[in-house]
């Protein structure tokens, strides 16, 4: 079962900072998920809209200027990065699923995979774009096929995860909350990969493996992956 650092390690750096994504490659996570919103012709890794519960600023991302933005204290001193630090951080040595957020423009976030194809240590199988956002995601498609996307939800669908099967994607990642087994086998009866978000206790973790869940999210990914190799 597969490890993504839910934000970076989340528990034990600020979420989506770069200090997050380094305290996750050194707990040794197979993947490291992030938000992504977009300011102007930037992609912000950050997950709220609104700035005041992850940095000292206060009011909406699209009342400051990116320079404004870059000024602010995301904690512990660390900044906004943008989706290019990131990747030039974790350079190929996991995996990336980059959650598309406040998005419109999906030909940007396409640029920098692209780019990081070629400049960084990258391959197209490193790379899941996921959303909530399923007309994001079928663009997305559209425009890359070969792309992983995975669809995101926070219930459980009649049909549990035809809707995913539909989008043609790789992977649905469900709400620790709602899923059950059923939904974990329908996954796989479809074809797609299952990971389910967010996952920090014990006792999560053994049911979700007994399950042959295909990956989880943690805040704690290090914890995780110690408590599995058990």
């Amino acid at each position: 079962m597969l490890v993504f650092a839910h934000r970076g390690a989340s528990a034990d750096a600020p979420e989506n900072t770069l200090l997050a994504v380094n305290k996750a490659l050194g707990q040794d996570c197979d993947g490291i998920e992030i938000d992504v919103h977009q300011h102007g012709d930037q992609l912000l890794v950050i997950h709220d809209h609104w700035l005041h519960r992850t940095t000292n600023g206060q009011g909406q991302l699209s009342e400051y200027t990116f320079e404004q933005l870059q000024k602010l204290d995301a904690g512990l001193g660390e900044s906004i990065p943008t989706l290019w630090q990131v990747m030039e951080c974790v350079a190929g040595r996991c995996l990336l699923n980059i959650e598309i957020k406040g998005v419109h423009d999906v030909q940007l976030v396409l640029d920098n995979i692209e780019k990081a194809l070629h400049e960084l240590n990258f391959t197209l199988d490193h790379f899941i774009v996921s959303s909530f956002d399923h007309h994001l995601l079928r663009s997305i498609k559209e425009h890359k096929p070969d792309l992983k996307i995975g669809a995101l939800t926070a219930s459980k669908p009649i049909d549990y995860a035809g809707f995913a099967q539909s989008l043609n994607a790789y992977s649905v990642n469900a709400d620790v909350t709602f899923v059950d087994e059923a939904f974990v086998l329908d996954a796989k009866r479809r074809g797609l990969k299952i990971f389910v978000y967010t996952v920090d206790q014990q006792a999560d973790l053994t049911k979700l493996a007994n399950w042959h869940v295909d990956g989880v999210f943690s805040n704690g990914p290090g914890r995780a992956k110690a408590f599995l190799a058990r």
